[in-house]
Parts: structure tokens; sequence; C-alpha cells
């Protein structure tokens, strides 16, 4: 039996990744806050569940311990928990930007952590970033930010555990329409509008990639553009998407 744990898996690319490796014969573990949305996913899925703050650390190490004792061996871990940032630096809240980065950031960072030893070889990590990680959204500047993070921190995880056989994964979905990012409502630029997706093609990708030994993928594939115009004219694309008044407050 293989075993998966999916962190933000009850709504969103957690709920529809947490269904698609059910699918494909995997056992999910699922992680969040929420009981009232994990208890009957777990129960129509044949799985389990755990309630976890991915921001608070004591709550992580707590979560991990009773999941390595159920499951000492983790096949995969998909660190997918993030929670949105609507605003920039200087209107959102001091307090909602340290909630961005310990959920965004750090969350995966202590999951990682916590459930290192029962990462073995031929285990695999999956990174939930976005291209918020490799474009610099002015607008969003906040989140940008805990995604670029992130994205350092998954590249930085490739090499720590590529030596011991576990294979770390990485995929940048572009905008994507949740529960917690509305995108089709907030979404002003049409453009921006017309390439919303579904989270349930980011969760085959995510599948897909862990069976192919993918380590790093945009969804869809073209969005890798907008990481080569960032790299190739560095703050060009943040003023272009600054002026494009691409989102609703």
């Amino acid at each position: 039996m293989k075993v998966a744990v999916v962190t933000g898996a009850s709504s969103g690319i957690g709920a529809a990744t947490a269904r698609e490796l059910a699918r494909r014969g995997w056992h999910c573990v699922l992680v969040a806050r929420r009981q009232e949305r994990l208890e009957p996913l777990a129960a129509a899925l044949g799985g389990e569940y755990e309630l976890c703050d991915v921001s608070d650390r004591s709550d992580v190490d707590r979560a991990a311990a009773a999941i390595l004792t159920r499951h000492p061996s983790i096949d995969l871990l998909v660190n997918n928990a993030g929670i949105p940032g609507r605003g920039n630096f200087f209107t959102l809240e001091p307090e909602r930007i340290e909630a961005v980065l310990r959920t965004n950031y750090l969350g995966g960072v202590w999951f990682v952590r916590a459930l290192e030893p029962g990462l073995q070889r031929g285990s695999h990590v999956v990174n939930v970033v976005s291209v918020a990680g490799v474009v610099a959204f002015a607008p969003a500047g906040p989140y940008a930010a805990s995604k670029h993070a992130q994205l350092a921190f998954s590249r930085s995880l490739t090499g720590l555990l590529g030596g011991r056989g576990v294979q770390v994964h990485t995929v940048l979905p572009g905008f994507v329409e949740t529960e917690g990012f509305p995108q089709r409502s907030v979404l002003t630029n049409g453009f921006f509008r017309r390439a919303v997706i579904g989270p349930e093609l980011v969760a085959e990708r995510i599948v897909e990639a862990v069976e192919s030994g993918k380590r790093e993928l945009f969804v869809p594939r073209w969005y890798r553009v907008f990481a080569l115009i960032q790299s190739l004219f560095p703050g060009v694309s943040a003023r272009l998407v600054a002026r494009s008044g691409y989102r609703r407050n």
C-alpha cells in the first residue's frame, strides 16, 4: 500500500489531488484544519485524516508524529497548504503578511522536517508552489514573496534529499479557481481570466510528475514563458503586471 500525505486537503488542489491519488490506488492521509471537510472526504476515499494547522510548528510536529506512528514509511508528501494574501506590502495587514509566510513557506518546511524519518529511498515530496514563485507580482507582493521562498526551499530540498533517493517535485500552477482563490471573480484582465484552470488539471499533473519523475513543471506548461520574461528582463514583468489592473482588491 502506497501512503500519501496531502496538506491543504480540505478543498481545492489538495482535495483534487487526494481524489486523483485514491483513484490510482494510493492510501491518502488528508491534512487540514477543517474536520467537517476532511472527515467525509477521507471516508469517501477510503483514507484517513489528521487535523493540523501547518503554520503552527508544534501542531505540525504533533500531527506528523501521529501519522508516523500509523505509517512509519511515507511514500509521498504533497505540500499544498496555502492561503491568499490579497494586497501589497503596504496595504495588507502585518498579521496577514506573517500568516502568509508561515503557511505558504514555513508550513512545508516544518512538514518535511517532521516527516523526514518516514522518507525512504523511493519516496517523493511534491511542493505546490505557483507561477508567483518566479514572477514578482507587485499587487500581491507578500504572496509572491512567500512563493519565491517556497520555490527556493523546494529546489534546495532537491539536492538535499536526492542523495538519499528521495525525489522532490516542484509544481508551479498559474491561476487556479478554488474556494480560497476565486480567480474568475477577482481577475479584471481578460487574458488572465481566460487562463484560469481548475484544480483537477493540477492534480493530474502532480500525480503524473510523481509517476514520470518530472522534477519541475508549470501547469499549464506555457506559463514557463512568464518565468523566462522575468529572468531575461528583471523588473519589466513586475511593472507590467502592476499597471495591468489584473485583479480587484
